[in-house]
């Protein structure tokens, strides 16, 4: 009976592993500097009566930085 290892370590896979770990970092550093992911931290850095005097609650704050893409 013959049997066949796959190495993950093969040029191939390690150029394939290395391509899409360049992609994922780079998606990674847009989402970081976007100006929503900014406002949602800038929300989350304030207090909860700071929050509630816009009108916002903690679990809410996704939502709110999100509002114009939801259509529910």
């Amino acid at each position: 009976m013959a049997t066949q290892t796959l190495h993950a370590s093969t040029p191939v896979f390690a150029s394939l592993k290395s391509f899409f770990s360049a992609i994922g970092n780079g998606l990674v550093a847009a989402a970081e500097n976007s100006s929503r992911m900014k406002r949602i931290q800038a929300l989350q850095s304030m207090t909860d009566a700071q929050l509630a005097a816009k009108g916002i609650k903690r679990d809410d704050i996704v939502r709110h930085v999100f509002s114009d893409l939801f259509y529910v």
